[in-house]
């Protein structure tokens, strides 16, 4: 069947959309035209998570419900104004050439190729060793939930307003949640690495039953696993306000700690679950709160102090009660359902990103 074009401009820049009605989502009917729409309308608050960090495209080409690919390298065929930025690869032994989301023309561009998930990197392109943020990716193995996530979350929480580190929520728009500690500060990889796998560590210890560090499925079951892998420099993690693949187009959306308490306290999954429509409608309202993750600046505390702080402090009775209620509630379902190392190894040298192109 031959392609539908449509030729527009966008700030300057002339682009051909093809194919806009185009079932990408077949549950709820959702458009390529609306995907199109909704990276059009929340651009002003998504483009500034997305700007100089670069970005794997994961294109549908033929739906949420068809065949899927990962695109690290910017395809060839883009228009001469999507700027790209050289990061080596050690496993290539060659520079990847990666899209970089820095204008509305180049989201829409991807959106036409059907990129409908935006992951990106932890660092900015042009200093890739140094990750400005830490993030632990909470997902839940059956038959525990995003409610036992936000409990969890609770527990990472407490531990960094010991260290008086300010932290954010986001749903990943998938059956998880995702918690991020802005830093903005330098610090490499080995060290938000060890951190995060420490911290990871701890909670297992202290939460044996609700809780795993290690990335076998076979353990994650009723527990939820802490995912502190993410936070290495050949990864990415998906951006916040990226739309997912999922049934309908739900969306990684931040949160507010009181939202997560809410959704904790009534155990109620649909609290936490957002669209593309709802999202929109949501920063029209509240803006964007994920912004501070953008500017603030901490510093990552020595990973030893994890230790000291974890003797000094004993849990606040929100978390002791609420373990026993998680604990509960678990094992029940479990019932119901039934018949790394701390230390990240040294990075090689390798050489440098050339720039941005």
């Amino acid at each position: 069947m031959a392609k539908k074009e449509t030729v527009i401009e966008i700030e300057g820049k002339t682009l051909k959309l093809s194919n806009l009605d185009k079932v990408l989502y077949p549950a709820v009917g959702f458009t390529k035209g609306q995907v199109i729409d909704y990276f059009v309308r929340i651009a002003p608050i998504l483009l500034p998570h997305l700007k100089d960090r670069p970005l794997t495209l994961k294109r549908y080409p033929e739906g949420v419900d068809g065949m899927f690919f990962y695109e690290k390298n910017c395809p060839k065929h883009r228009p001469e104004w999507v700027k790209t930025a050289p990061i080596y690869s050690h496993g290539r032994k060659d520079y990847i050439q990666f899209c970089l989301a820095q204008d509305l023309p180049t989201l829409v561009w991807a959106a036409n190729l059907a990129d409908l998930e935006l992951h990106t990197s932890l660092s900015y392109a042009a200093k890739i060793e140094r990750p400005t943020m830490m993030v632990f990716d909470l997902d839940p193995g059956p038959p525990a939930d995003i409610v036992l996530c936000c409990q969890v979350a609770f527990w990472l929480k407490d531990i960094f307003d010991r260290f008086k580190l300010q932290s954010f929520a986001k749903t990943s728009g998938s059956k998880g949640l995702q918690i991020y500690v802005p830093l903005n500060t330098p610090v490499a990889y080995d060290e938000t690495k060890s951190f995060s796998h420490a911290l990871a560590r701890l909670l297992e210890q202290e939460h044996p039953d609700l809780v795993v560090s290690d990335m076998k499925k076979a353990l994650r079951v009723g527990k939820v696993f802490v995912d502190w892998s993410q936070n290495d420099e050949h990864k990415t993690t998906i951006n916040v306000y990226s739309l997912r693949a999922k049934e309908r187009p739900t969306v990684s959306t931040p949160v507010s700690w009181d939202e997560v308490e809410k959704c904790r306290k009534k155990k109620d999954v649909n609290l936490l679950v957002f669209d593309s429509k709802q999202v929109l409608a949501r920063v029209e309202k509240m803006g964007d709160i994920f912004s501070p993750v953008l500017t603030l600046e901490q510093r990552l505390p020595n990973v030893r102090e994890l230790g000291t702080e974890a003797e000094a402090k004993p849990r606040s009775r929100r978390s002791a009660s609420a373990s026993r209620e998680s604990k509960s509630k678990t094992g029940q379902l479990g019932r119901e359902n039934s018949g790394k190392t701390n230390r990240a190894a040294p990075r090689s040298v390798k050489p440098r990103a050339a720039g941005v192109g």
